[in-house]
Parts: structure tokens; C-alpha cells; sequence
């Protein structure tokens, strides 16, 4: 297993991590994606650590808590060992301090997911979401008030626009805050918006991306093919209306040029997926996940090996999209992009 620094920080993790969305999975989109108990989330663990996997990704809304206690009783014995990340914003009830990123929220929050992951301190808390309601300072100032007393280590984002991460990016240099260091964000050959915007920015700022759905919300796992239909034992016949939009028509373009290098390089589909957006800039780590031990080794064999440049550059034709103003210029003038030269 390789590591590398999660964004300009000093932690290094591995270039797979695994989440923990499957752990104690109930209701209609958690409950389709998998239930795993503590003695099997265990097992889970244990080839993770065997391979070099050390970094499980969860988040307090996952199934309502019980993905952080599940993974609290697999990790147990072993807290050393492991790198815990949680994420927090997305609404836990009904009430107003079930929700946000407020300073009572926070805290609140951060306690409750060190109460159920079983550990006195969290290695990477991220915002799952941006609150548009609270200001960045109190966010802020309420971070670092948690790093200071211990409780968490590192903080990172989710799912954020370019202008509300760089808005709190300026106001961490402004304060003396901690800076997130991480960007968990949706990105795969069937869905590269990350690049238009929030991969420049990382790059710039020293942001590293921490991918989630890199099969595509379960598309690019070599069973859906043009003309044939969705496979019975799909999750996305209950979960497709929660996930990222993909054309079907591109999906199934992109599967074809899968298939063939699967038949040039001995790999499976989703192993060259995942390979290829470790080859991306930014990207510090991709997270895996597993409803079954043969799942979880199969998606770990996608590193220990590398495709070529030919084949990566058939992938990247084949998935390629026209960005959206104000981005498509730099991409195909010739004064814009001598402005703004492609990030390698």
C-alpha cells in the first residue's frame, strides 16, 4: 500500500481507505447499500489492516449513528492502528440543534461520535455539508477550539462549492484557524465536475481530495452493459434517485473501453476505475467500500500495478465532457488555457 499526505498537512494515509457505509446499515438508502454487524465489520477491518488499509471513513448520519458504533466495536483493541474519519452537518432529527455546523451543534456533534466510535479523539472531522446559516468564524473558531482540547486532529469538508471552501480557507489564514486540509467529494470516469473548479483549488491550496463513489454509485462495477437490463441484485433499482446523475449513454461508452483494457491488463472492471483516479492530481486517497469480504479484496486489488499511459489516455477520451461556463474557454482557446495551463 502507498500513502501519500492528505493535502499540505503532515498525515499521511493510505491511497485506498475503506467507508464504513455499509456498517449497521438501515432505512432506504443505507439499509440497500448493506447491514454489516461488529463481528463481520471486524473481519472487514482486519484485511484492511493485513493490506495496509488504515484509514475507515464514516459519518454520524449513516444510518443514524449506528455505521460510527459499529465501526467503534471492529476497531476496538486497536484504536492506535487505525485512522478514524467522521463527518457531521447533515440533519440527525427534527430539532434546531440537529442540523448545522453552529457552534452548539458542533460540539455537541463531535461528542456524540467520539461517544459511539468508543475513542477521546477523532483523527479527520469534515463538514459534511456547507451551512450557509452559520458564519465561517464561529465554524472556525469552534474547530479549533475542539483541536485544541484534544478531540479532533485534522479537519476537512465535504461536498463544498469552490467559493464556500475558499471563503473558509481565507478566513482559517485570516484567524489563525486550523485550514481544511481534506475535500471528501464525489468524482469517477463517470462524473469529473470535480475537476472544473474544486480540483484547481485544491491544488492550489494544498486541499487533497478524498474520493467517494469512485465506481459511479455502483455503475462501473463491469455488471451493467449497453442493451441489457439492470441486474437484478442492483442496488441502484432502491438507491439510484440519491446518487450523482449519470448519462447513460456515456456510462455505457465508458464501460465498453473498461472491458477492453480489463481484457489487455488481466484486471476487473472496477480495479481500473479506481486505478485510474489514483493517476489524478489532488487525489490523496479513494474510498472503498465492501458489503462482503470478496468485495472488499477484489476492490483492493486495484493498486500494486499501473496502466499504461495509452490506456489512460483512452480513458480519459472517452469520459471527457464539455465543462460549463465559465470553464470551457480555458479548455478550448488557445489565450485562455496559455492563462491557465492544465494541472499534471
Amino acid at each position: 500500500m502507498d500513502y501519500r499526505n492528505l493535502g499540505a498537512s503532515g498525515l499521511r494515509v493510505p491511497v485506498l481507505s475503506f467507508g464504513a457505509g455499509t456498517f449497521g446499515g438501515s432505512g432506504p438508502l443505507f439499509g440497500a447499500w448493506g447491514n454489516t454487524d461488529a463481528k463481520e465489520a471486524r473481519r472487514l477491518v482486519d484485511i484492511c489492516l493485513e493490506a495496509g488499509v488504515n484509514l475507515f471513513d464514516t459519518a454520524d448520519v449513516y444510518s443514524a449513528g449506528a455505521s460510527e458504533e459499529v465501526l467503534g466495536q471492529a476497531i476496538r483493541g486497536r484504536r492506535d492502528a487505525v485512522l478514524i474519519s467522521t463527518k457531521t452537518a447533515l440533519p440527525m432529527g427534527e430539532g434546531p440543534l440537529d442540523w448545522g455546523t453552529s457552534r452548539a451543534r458542533l460540539i455537541r456533534a463531535t461528542e456524540d461520535a467520539l461517544r459511539r466510535l468508543g475513542t477521546d479523539y477523532i483523527d479527520l472531522l469534515q463538514l459534511h455539508a456547507f451551512d450557509a446559516s452559520t458564519p465561517v468564524e464561529e465554524v472556525l473558531s469552534t474547530l479549533d477550539g475542539l483541536v485544541a482540547a484534544g478531540k479532533i486532529r485534522y479537519v476537512g469538508v465535504s461536498n463544498f462549492a469552490g467559493w464556500e471552501l475558499m471563503k473558509s480557507l481565507a478566513a482559517a489564514e485570516r484567524h489563525g484557524y486550523p485550514r481544511y486540509v481534506a475535500h471528501q467529494v464525489y468524482y469517477s470516469l463517470a462524473g469529473r465536475d470535480y475537476e472544473w473548479e474544486l480540483m484547481p483549488l485544491g491544488a492550489d491550496q494544498g486541499v487533497g481530495a478524498l474520493v467517494w463513489s469512485p465506481l459511479a454509485w455502483g455503475r462501473l462495477t463491469g455488471k451493467i452493459r449497453r442493451g441489457q437490463p439492470l441486474p437484478e441484485a442492483s442496488r441502484l433499482h432502491e438507491t439510484a434517485q440519491y446518487g450523482p446523475p449519470v448519462d447513460d449513454e456515456k456510462l455505457f461508452d465508458i464501460v465498453e473501453v473498461l472491458d477492453a483494457i480489463a481484457g489487455e491488463t488481466d484486471r476487473t472492471v472496477p480495479q481500473i476505475a479506481i486505478n485510474w483516479l489514483l493517476n489524478r492530481p489532488t487525489v490523496s486517497s479513494v474510498i472503498i467500500g465492501a458489503r462482503n469480504e470478496e468485495q472488499l479484496r477484489q476492490n483492493l486489488g486495484a493498486v500494486g500495478w499501473r496502466l499504461s499511459g495509452e490506456q489512460i489516455e483512452r480513458l480519459d477520451a472517452i469520459s471527457a465532457v464539455t465543462a460549463p461556463y465559465p470553464y470551457f474557454p480555458y479548455r478550448r482557446q488557445e489565450g485562455f488555457a496559455r492563462l491557465n495551463p492544465p494541472i499534471v
